[in-house]
């Protein structure tokens, strides 16, 4: 079992991941967003970031590409054995998707005041209409998460003035 230090510089590694991904992201012109799925044996199994404005389609957030890449590549929509990291605060949408998917642990940046479906605005793994329970952690790299995306925000609105 690990210690609380050796636990912590775990999820730092991996957010580290999903971090460099949503600059991937951020460079396609898609809001600076990435989701890494790790087994309990701490192999990564699953990596995507945002494709909504590439791929045209409004389900294209990390989380649920993330989702359904780790569901094919284990052949059981069970996550249970999983830990999700993303580097922002999950939507409703996705939220729900952690819930049905039995993630057993979720691992976030930084909170999201307009949207955040797990703790900001709506605590949808919670609620009474939730079938399932995870871990939630979030906080980790969180000025890292936040200063991607204001910078990615701040550019954006900078370049269409």
């Amino acid at each position: 079992m690990l210690n609380l230090n050796e636990e912590y510089l775990i999820h730092r590694k991996w957010m580290k991941q999903a971090l460099k991904l949503s600059q991937l992201a951020g460079e396609a012109g898609e809001v600076p967003v990435a989701a890494v799925v790790i087994d309990s044996s701490q192999n990564m199994i699953a990596f995507c970031e945002n494709r909504k404005q590439r791929d045209n389609d409004p389900t294209a957030h990390a989380e649920i590409l993330a989702i359904r890449e780790a569901t094919r590549r284990l052949q059981s929509w069970r996550l249970d054995e999983c830990s999700l990291y993303v580097t922002l605060e999950p939507c409703p949408m996705c939220a729900g998707a952690i819930v049905q998917a039995r993630v057993n642990r979720l691992i976030y940046g930084v909170d999201d005041p307009k949207t955040g479906a797990i703790r900001t605005v709506a605590n949808i793994p919670d609620s009474a209409a939730s079938n399932h329970r995870l871990s939630v952690i979030g906080g980790i790299r969180e000025s890292e998460c936040r200063l991607s995306l204001q910078t990615w925000f701040a550019n954006r609105r900078h370049s269409t003035t």
